[in-house]
């Protein structure tokens, strides 16, 4: 079976969705009968061309110079802006109007290995992996992913979504990790990696709100109505989206994600924690070096703190947790510092602004690019990792807090309750109150009987979701969707 994967998460992002689709390829390369080649598109650029995949009949065939500096140049307009989207938009409207379709060029990793592995795997996959994902194949649409929701949003206006024709032919299946603004060609089954329906059912907490809430619902409609199927990444997110689409159900089902090797118990020394704290500061936030360094020396083995690893944005609900550690400190716990980690995401400055004056107190420490064996430490260490979101698709933190033997207080969401089990503390993510309880319950020192409790609960739970517990569902799912006549049956390929 041949199968394409999208790889445009990965070159965005560390954690969440590009975390899993490193994953996912490199998983999906050591099941037998399955071929798996990636799937290179920007976001916003447009690509140069990649090599023809076949040599055209009136043109001689490219000379070894020129497919380099053809390749090369791929490399450059990924990073490099080289056409407008916009135009680029109109430009396939027009030819997906007159029934044209948007062509994939190849691209040859043997002299760019340096390129493939650090813009796609280095952040998420071990060394060992070098070779298995450089020496694999990758396809290039050139077309941006932003270009072609626009395509469909620009002729939405004259009445009705014309999303462009994407050359799949050579593939048995493409797999993408969100509703895909294209359509496949017929031989190709689409699998939609499904990760959360908050652009529709919680609009309000995103950002761009009018574009990527219109945009998420045209492509998943898209996707639903030409018979696509929908691997869930869980129970929680496949109930949102049958509540829209019912009749995706017989085309979905729940594959959860994958927890990466980097996260597991380990007999590290809590000493370490204040270096990293101290070296990985967010450099984007102002901060007051003396008081934060003065709050950590020394502190060695005694620092207490939690932990919440986020992007900093409104859905995370840094404020009801910020909140609750302030009643906690000002009530029993005068020590107890806060640690956050993540990227600045849209709506931070609200958030920053509140965590300012206690930074400045040397009290709570932002910190960003922490690579996975010092996040796997301040999971260790921390009293707990809290996981406070009003909304999630999976939601990682807690697992790989699990993972690395640390206990783990998280909000009442579905979610959360399907993925962490009994293994987690909970709390209503609106009651200033309740979090407070819920950590208390967790850090209190005539509470460890408790938190040791989780802890080895956390071990069990998390188990479920190594790649040895969830590539063999992969397999079989991608089995039972080419069956013979499953694709024909279900789709709706017009």
């Amino acid at each position: 079976m041949r199968v394409l994967l999208e790889m445009r998460p990965a070159l965005d992002g560390h954690a969440g969705i590009p975390q899993e689709t490193r994953l996912l390829f490199n998983g999906l390369r050591t099941l037998q009968g399955i071929n798996v080649e990636g799937l290179i598109q920007s976001s916003g650029n447009v690509l140069a061309k990649g090599l023809p995949t076949v040599e055209g009949r009136w043109h001689a065939p490219l000379t070894r110079d020129k497919q380099i500096n053809r390749l090369s140049r791929v490399v450059v307009s990924l990073q490099q802006k080289i056409s407008n989207a916009h135009l680029a938009a109109m430009g396939m409207a027009m030819r997906r109007m007159l029934g044209g379709r948007e062509s994939l060029g190849r691209f040859e990793a043997t002299h760019f290995r340096d390129f493939i592995w650090r813009m796609l795997f280095a952040r998420t996959l071990p060394y060992e992996n070098f070779d298995a994902v450089t020496c694999a194949d990758f396809r290039i649409a050139r077309v941006p992913w932003t270009a072609m929701h626009r395509c469909a949003l620009l002729t939405k206006k004259f009445g009705y979504a014309l999303y462009p024709r994407l050359d799949t032919s050579d593939y048995d299946v493409l797999i993408v990790e969100t509703p895909y603004p294209a359509i496949v060609s017929p031989s190709t089954t689409l699998v939609v990696r499904y990760h959360d329906a908050i652009p529709l059912l919680m609009p309000h907490t995103i950002s761009d709100k009018v574009y990527h809430q219109a945009s998420h619902y045209q492509a998943l409609r898209n996707n639903v109505r030409r018979g696509g199927f929908f691997s869930c990444v869980s129970d929680a997110t496949r109930s949102d989206l049958l509540s829209i689409f019912p009749q995706a159900e017989a085309r979905s089902t729940t594959i959860h994600n994958m927890v990466s090797h980097h996260y597991f118990p380990d007999e590290s020394s809590p000493a370490r924690v204040p270096e990293v704290i101290a070296t990985r500061r967010n450099d984007r936030i102002a901060q007051r070096g003396a008081a934060m360094d003065e709050s950590l020396r020394g502190s060695g083995a005694q620092l207490e703190f939690l932990l919440i690893v986020s992007t900093i944005e409104p859905r995370k609900n840094h404020t009801t947790l910020l909140a609750a550690w302030e009643q906690l400190r000002t009530e029993r716990f005068p020590n107890l510092k806060l640690v956050v980690v993540g990227m600045l995401g849209w709506g931070n400055k609200a958030i920053v602004k509140k965590f300012i004056p206690w930074m400045e107190r040397g009290e709570l420490f932002v910190l960003a690019d922490v690579p996975s064996p010092e996040l796997r430490l301040l999971y260790k260490h921390a009293r707990a990792t809290v996981c406070p979101s009003f909304g999630e698709g999976f939601d990682f933190s807690g697992v790989e807090a699990m993972r690395s033997g640390g206990a783990v207080v998280a909000s009442e969401i579905t979610v959360h309750r399907e993925i962490y089990g009994d293994a987690a503390e909970y709390f209503s993510p609106y009651s200033i109150a309740d979090a407070a309880r819920a950590i208390a319950a967790v850090i209190a020192p005539e509470r460890n009987e408790r938190r040791l409790e989780l802890v080895a609960k956390g071990a069990v739970t998390s188990s479920r979701y190594l790649p040895d517990r969830i590539l063999p569902q992969w397999q079989e799912f991608l089995r039972n969707i080419r069956a013979p006549g499953v694709a024909a049956k279900n789709g709706e390929r017009t």
